[in-house]
């Protein structure tokens, strides 16, 4: 049975404009996107196949290029599009966070260091660096690393404070493996990045580690 024979309150479309996005499964969502089925199957069961084929959204949200396009239902165009919704979801969230308002919302804040940070496959140590009144000023990727470490340089980050003219910052890096639970060269480098960045009077705010889905906050664990 076509979607279009469905009871209008179970379209995954009509059911969104009804209920909201929050209301719908994985499924619906991923129907959606799709638009269309293919031979003898609806967009809702192609998508619930390929979520089955994946094992969670998150899953095929992040598989690369090669992989997506060889799932049944897929291919290139659709690879190019979730790119850009992912990419626009990724803009929004840091729009929220450095639309020049004073930094008024951890929960926001965390939620773009996730969105950034948590599915690279490498260690990337960023810093979000903000003015007397703790408005942002920019989020920069300032250290890429390997699968288990970064190495992270105290005088660049002083020197990019110090370009920036910002009077506070907050540091973030991922862990690849998923775990979110600062390791003791994370703390010894947080001690260091203070000291350095003390010398010219620059507040340390906290420091986030991101893992699989959660970010460690050092402010929150009192590692500050």
């Amino acid at each position: 049975m076509a979607i279009t024979d469905w009871p209008t309150a179970e379209r995954p479309r009509e059911k969104l404009l009804q209920r909201g996005a929050t209301a719908l499964s994985d499924a619906e969502l991923l129907a959606i996107f799709l638009r269309t089925g293919i031979q003898g199957k609806t967009a809702v069961d192609l998508a619930r196949e390929l979520l089955s084929e994946y094992g969670s959204l998150r899953s095929l949200l992040n598989a690369d290029q090669t992989r997506f396009c060889h799932s049944k239902g897929l291919g290139s165009a659709k690879f190019v599009q979730l790119q850009a919704v992912l990419e626009i979801g990724r803009r929004h969230l840091q729009e929220i966070v450095t639309r020049g308002d004073s930094l008024g919302s951890p929960e926001h804040t965390r939620r773009f260091l996730i969105a950034r940070l948590r599915d690279l496959p490498h260690e990337v140590f960023g810093c979000l660096f903000l003015d007397n009144r703790h408005r942002i000023i920019s989020f920069d990727e300032l250290f890429r690393g390997t699968i288990d470490g970064a190495s992270v340089h105290p005088r660049e980050i002083v020197r990019q404070t110090l370009a920036h003219n910002a009077a506070a910052v907050i540091f973030a890096h991922n862990h690849p493996s998923g775990v979110a639970e600062p390791s003791s060269a994370d703390r010894n480098l947080t001690r260091r990045l203070q000291q350095a960045l003390a010398l010219i009077d620059v507040r340390v705010l906290d420091h986030f580690v991101i893992g699989d889905g959660v970010a460690t906050s050092f402010a929150e664990q009192g590692l500050l």
